[in-house]
């Protein structure tokens, strides 16, 4: 699903994040939700925030408050999410985490591997937390 996303419609890795796990997960995602994410790939391809923390992170606001879960406790989850990340994967930072960086003549979507272990890696967590 992932590479049918980054080489048939060149969808982005937070997007990818998002319907992957809605897939998984059978969580509906409002067409405007995919639409806030155009651009949160390094932030638009800036190289900051990481696209699939980024995703990961929109995913369990919607999944858990869809759940009945209150704000703060999404927040905090949020929270252990993203540290788990950080430690897991060494950073949140798309720079850092992308192969190679960017340069000018890479070649489409060299994250699909890390967004194939960052999907893994969010569905685990979020069905650990499932029972909280």
């Amino acid at each position: 699903m992932v590479h049918e996303l980054y080489y048939g419609s060149d969808t982005n890795c937070a997007r990818t994040m998002l319907l992957v796990l809605s897939e998984l997960l059978d969580q509906t995602i409002a067409p405007q939700t995919l639409q806030s994410a155009v651009a949160l790939h390094g932030c638009g391809g800036h190289g900051d925030q990481c696209g699939l923390v980024e995703g990961a992170v929109m995913f369990i606001g919607i999944y858990y408050l869809e759940r009945g879960w209150e704000e703060q406790d999404v927040v905090k989850l949020a929270y252990v999410f993203a540290e788990a990340y950080r430690n897991r994967f060494g950073s949140l930072l798309c720079r850092n985490l992308r192969p190679g960086g960017f340069s000018g003549d890479d070649p489409p979507h060299l994250c699909e591997n890390l967004t194939i272990e960052s999907i893994a890696f969010a569905y685990q967590f979020i069905c650990s937390n499932c029972n909280r």
